[in-house]
């Protein structure tokens, strides 16, 4: 079965945000439980990186499940201005590990993967080279959590 995947940018709405604390709302927590209990049983895996007021997620799974969890995202409350940067196949999961989880990053961080080549979400394998992909940076953001848990 194909696996396709999606990314978007989107801005969190107030209640959501970390009201200039440093810590998002206990929302976040209970969205991100509410969307890894969907996407387990969607076959959808992801991640939601957030910086205090903007998100950017990746989701992939098959078309079906995946239809589904992204119709959810798109009309969630808990964000606005959603702008897909990129949708497509892909050969092989690239981030196989959570139905979802979200990871603290700061806005630079952010605006680096957002702003990075999603072409066909490629990966070059090193996100400090000059020709790092989107893929490569999201990568590098994601793994030292995974070798954590």
């Amino acid at each position: 079965m194909p696996i396709r995947a999606v990314v978007y940018v989107s801005e969190a709405v107030a209640s959501v945000a970390d009201s200039g604390s440093g810590l998002p709302s206990p929302k976040l927590d209970d969205l991100v439980k509410d969307a890894a209990r969907f996407n387990r049983d969607a076959g959808v895996t992801g991640v939601l990186l957030f910086d205090g007021s903007r998100f950017l997620q990746y989701l992939e799974g098959p078309e079906d499940g995946l239809v589904v969890a992204y119709s959810r995202v798109l009309g969630a409350q808990s964000h606005v201005g959603v702008v897909e940067l990129q949708r497509g196949r892909v050969g092989q999961r690239r981030l196989p590990f959570w139905p979802m989880r979200w990871l603290p990053v700061d806005r630079l961080e952010l605006s680096s993967v957002a702003h990075s080549d999603w072409t066909r979400f490629n990966r070059h394998g090193d996100a400090d080279a000059m020709n790092a992909t989107a893929m490569d940076r999201l990568n590098a953001l994601v793994m030292p959590h995974v070798a954590a848990a």
